[in-house]
């Protein structure tokens, strides 16, 4: 059910709910019923008639379901009110990042430019030592250890809430005992076979994050039966895939992945129906940041060219509810987000 009609103005119509307990509101979804990969039935509907629709197929409860998860209020996530929406500011200690590989090999500078960016207004620091671009090679473990374990520290101690970009359960252990809060993972804790024991057991919040095939090939021919609803089913799995091992809904937030196994079709589809996955029951996080569909939109840009087209993604993304936003541009993005907030509150 991928929610119609979004708006911050309650007044036009008082059948409207509220989107993820948020301040946007919808009047209307689009439901659509499938079996494998076919699609049985799809309908714009108000929701006054959503409920008989869904009952004439025998979803009813489904249907209910689905719209209880759509608007109930999002939990504090990792300590944090998503009363508005956040910013992950983006470490990459790397040699081979697409965007800043190179920039912050330096743990030192690392942990100065975490800094700046906590001053700028990051409410999260995201620190990764493994390139996953498309067509990246893996490092070893030790490389990677090597790599976040002393940014990490430098960070916690000053008082930043960390979280750590990583698919290998050693790396996000020695991660979490160096002061981190939150595993990041593009590979749902599926790329590491004690990565979901590991974060189910420490209890602390993670990111899941939907990628076709790894980096190395997955830009190569990726293909969907229909990409958001496939990636919603897949995100559906693993958030069940968390819960029985004893991690709970309210310390799972979801990223559609963004360029990971997607063309440009899919990115765009995914962007435009990001509504859809609020019916997953959690906080959603895009990752769009200076990503090369951007240019491929515009004049071929380069990486750190690509700034407002990173900050149309974030405020498209904040029009459908989004409450995570991972960055390289932190005091920019900040900006757009207070601008576009202050816009929508006044037509409260």
């Amino acid at each position: 059910m991928r929610p119609l009609g979004l708006s911050s103005d309650a007044a036009w119509d008082s059948d409207a709910l509220p989107l993820a307990g948020g301040p946007l509101r919808f009047p209307a979804c689009e439901a659509s019923l499938r079996a494998g990969a076919a699609i049985e039935a799809r309908a714009a509907l108000p929701l006054a008639d959503l409920a008989d629709w869904a009952a004439a197929r025998g979803q009813g409860s489904a249907a209910a379901a689905l719209l209880s998860a759509l608007t109930r209020p999002r939990a504090p996530w990792a300590g944090l009110s998503l009363e508005r929406p956040r910013i992950m500011g983006i470490i990459n200690v790397t040699p081979d990042s697409f965007s800043d590989g190179g920039d912050r090999l330096d743990s030192r500078r690392a942990v100065a430019d975490g800094l700046a960016m906590l001053e700028a207004g990051a409410d999260i620091l995201d620190v990764g030592g493994e390139s996953t671009r498309p067509g990246a090679d893996p490092v070893s473990l030790q490389e990677e250890l090597d790599r976040v374990v002393p940014v990490i520290e430098g960070l916690a101690a000053a008082g930043a809430l960390v979280s750590v970009d990583s698919r290998h359960a050693e790396v996000m252990a020695a991660a979490l005992e160096a002061g981190a809060a939150i595993v990041n993972d593009v590979t749902a804790l599926t790329g590491s076979p004690d990565a979901l024991v590991l974060v189910a057991t420490a209890q602390v919040p993670v990111v899941l994050m939907h990628m076709q095939g790894e980096p190395r090939s997955m830009q190569k021919a990726p293909r969907y039966d229909e990409v958001t609803l496939d990636i919603f089913d897949y995100l559906c799995a693993r958030v069940a895939a968390c819960e029985a091992a004893g991690l709970p809904r309210d310390k799972i937030a979801l990223d559609v992945g963004i360029g990971f196994g997607k063309t440009l079709d899919h990115n765009l589809q995914l962007l435009d129906r990001l509504a859809l996955f609020h019916g997953l029951g959690c906080p959603l996080l895009l990752g769009t940041s200076r990503k090369s569909f951007i240019g491929r939109l515009s004049r071929g840009e380069a990486p750190k060219e690509r700034l407002p087209g990173s900050l149309a993604t974030v405020l498209a993304g904040a029009a459908r509810g989004v409450q995570l936003f991972r960055v390289h541009d932190v005091a920019e993005t900040r900006q757009a987000l207070a601008v576009w907030q202050a816009i929508s509150d006044s037509g409260r």
